[in-house]
């Protein structure tokens, strides 16, 4: 199965969690299923999420330095220049990822200088890895994005089947939706869908669908005190997979039909 799903939200809405949970209830459905999970926001804490020890070093790959400079040919840190714009790539998930319950992780990192759009050695290389890591690999793919969607680009866009947005009820996640979906049709996503999150009553479900009715709704997910307590214990929620809420098992199996 091939499928190639971003994360967005803004900050606070339970974003990372959602792409956690995604991620492992994938793979634990599709056991021979590959899934990476990509962590491309800049506050990186999706390990956590997936149960991976934050004990062991989780190096980005753009502070690989040694590696981008041998794989551009340019020094990290420098901008402008002669270097390599398609370096090799290809090995790089499998060699600087981490695993857990068969979900491998990740970790994009940024580029300190210049900008998401600055023409550096280190942007090359993240540029050049999604490109493989959409393109390429014939494989789940689920990515934690930021707020927009930065690391994705026109070339990678259109093989993207979603763009899923986590909200929250209320106001302010419709004007993050609305700036992200802008962000997604502008570099060409065309399958743009929001994901109530954090849902206490039928309330906070009406408000979300009749705020939105431009939207496509994937589904809801309830308010649940095991992410409450796992937050609080710094553990990852649901450590038993299949104990997860009957919703997110839905949302799950719609989201594997548009790979399969």
């Amino acid at each position: 199965m091939s499928l190639k799903l971003a994360i967005g939200g803004k900050g606070g809405v339970g974003k990372t969690t959602i792409t956690s949970l995604i991620a492992r209830s994938i793979a634990a459905l599709n056991k021979e299923t590959k899934v990476i999970a990509i962590d491309a926001d800049p506050v990186a804490n999706l390990a956590a999420g997936l149960g991976i020890d934050e004990s062991k070093p989780i190096t980005p790959v753009s502070e690989l330095s040694d590696l981008i400079a041998e794989r551009t040919g340019a020094t990290p840190g420098t901008m402008g220049g002669f270097f390599t714009l398609n370096p090799k790539v290809d090995d790089i998930p499998d060699r600087f990822s981490l695993e857990k319950d068969g979900v491998k992780l990740l970790v994009m990192g940024t580029v300190q200088q210049g900008g998401s759009g600055c023409i550096c050695p280190e942007a090359t290389i993240l540029k050049a890895l999604m490109n493989h890591l959409v393109l390429a690999r014939n494989e789940v793919v689920v990515m934690d994005m930021e707020a927009g969607v930065e690391h994705l680009g026109r070339a990678t866009s259109g093989s993207v089947d979603a763009l899923i947005v986590v909200v929250n009820p209320g106001k302010r996640s419709r004007v993050a939706a609305d700036k992200i979906r802008k962000l997604g049709h502008d570099i060409g996503i065309k399958n743009i869908v929001v994901l109530g999150n954090r849902i206490k009553s039928k309330e906070d479900k009406k408000l979300i669908q009749t705020s939105m009715p431009d939207y496509e709704i994937l589904g809801f997910i309830p308010e649940m005190e095991e992410i409450i307590r796992s937050d609080r214990d710094g553990t990852r929620p649901f450590d038993d997979i299949t104990q997860i809420p009957e919703e997110l098992i839905e949302i799950t199996k719609k989201l594997i039909k548009l790979g399969s």
